[in-house]
């Protein structure tokens, strides 16, 4: 038995977040019915790549779903899915800032006429403050909070995380709220509202950054690969490519040095604790990048994991697809209906990782088996 059968969740849900929050809550086991526009999700379109005329982002997210497709500005077709938002657990939704209120959907209204409804909201810059209304979109909202300033390497530009890190996280955060809120009206018996944002992930995303910043009051350099508070803890060119490194304690980091040929660097004063590497970072990272150069990737990741030195070589999604540990694990899911492979969740109950026990709905097919209004064509 899945951990959340029996719970209902509807999403009026687009783009990334916001689906993402009502996968989560599906791939746990709750009945989650998606209502679309009469011309569905933009993210069906968001490609290529498309797989069965329908983008491959949307098919990521939107798994173990049923699709309703309802025109709002019908007033029978509000009236229903207010009717039926009503007989649900959640309601989720990350749409345009005020947009469903206009329709009687708002947070108010809805739990005026369903006390025990837990109303989820995914924003872009928060739910309050002065940029509540502000739309905005992962890069926006990844320079806004800081997260360019600290990615990429010193001597190129500031750089955005290159996935939905703000969308697929304010997703996780918006189901960890929805399972808290639940878990709570066991004990009330009130369902309540729960917000998250873009802006807010960012910022926790952050917090390691920010307490040092509040301390030092200086802007946290930025590194390639490396961590501006660690030595050694970066990735290193080697004769045929690359590999990352994590010597990340002062006992790794004398070992490591042993099996680079030089055992002195670990006893030396300069490099002995990692305050010390950090305030001679000038001169211990080129002796460390020379060695590293002179063997190949595969021959370093050997003789490194021998010793016990966290390391991996950098590598690309079909390596990642490749490797041992992956198939292990079982995470890679057929989607039923499909012929798609995906990523399953990333967590595990007994021993068992949940299943896609569905693809991505077709739009609109599920109206007739939920009672709900066919939009008029045209």
């Amino acid at each position: 038995m899945l951990p959340l059968e029996g719970v209902k969740v509807v999403e009026i849900g687009q783009n990334l977040a916001g689906p993402y929050a009502s996968e989560i809550l599906g791939m746990l086991g709750a009945e989650v019915v998606k209502i679309e526009r009469p011309e569905g999700d933009d993210a069906r379109g968001w490609g290529p790549p498309f797989h069965a005329g329908i983008a491959t982002s949307f098919h990521a997210v939107n798994r173990n779903k049923r699709s309703i497709a309802l025109d709002l500005k019908d007033k029978a077709a509000c009236d229903w899915l207010r009717g039926f938002i009503g007989t649900r657990d959640i309601f989720i939704q990350n749409m345009r800032p005020g947009s469903l209120e206009a329709f009687g959907l708002g947070a108010e209204a809805l739990r005026a006429a369903n006390p025990k409804l837990i109303y989820c909201s995914l924003h872009a810059f928060g739910a309050k403050g002065p940029l509540a209304l502000k739309p905005g979109y992962e890069p926006i909202v990844q320079a806004f909070t800081g997260m360019f300033s600290v990615n990429g390497s010193a001597e190129a530009p500031p750089a955005r995380v290159g996935m939905q890190v703000l969308d697929l996280g304010t997703g996780v955060w918006a189901a960890l709220g929805c399972l808290a809120a639940l878990q709570r009206r066991h004990l009330t018996g009130e369902g309540g509202v729960v917000d998250t944002s873009l802006f807010e992930t960012g910022l926790g995303w952050m917090a390691q950054h920010f307490c040092g910043y509040f301390v030092s009051g200086r802007q946290p350099p930025r590194h390639r690969s490396g961590n501006p508070k660690l030595i050694v803890f970066q990735a290193f060119d080697t004769l045929d490519g690359e590999i990352v490194v994590a010597a990340a304690n002062d006992r790794l980091f004398a070992k490591m040095t042993s099996v680079l040929g030089h055992p002195e660097w670990g006893a030396d004063p300069r490099f002995k604790t990692n305050a010390d590497r950090i305030a001679h970072r000038e001169i211990l990272l080129p002796l460390l990048e020379g060695e590293m150069r002179k063997r190949s990737s595969a021959d370093w990741a050997e003789a490194l994991e021998a010793a016990g030195i966290p390391c991996s070589p950098i590598h690309d999604l079909a390596g990642v697809e490749a490797h041992p540990q992956t198939a292990a694990l079982d995470i890679i899911q057929e989607m039923p209906g499909y012929g798609l492979r995906g990523i399953g969740l990333p967590v595990s109950f007994d021993g068992a990782r949940p299943a896609t026990r569905q693809g991505a709905p077709a739009l609109g097919e599920a109206n007739a088996e939920f009672g709900a209004p066919v939009p008029k064509k045209g």
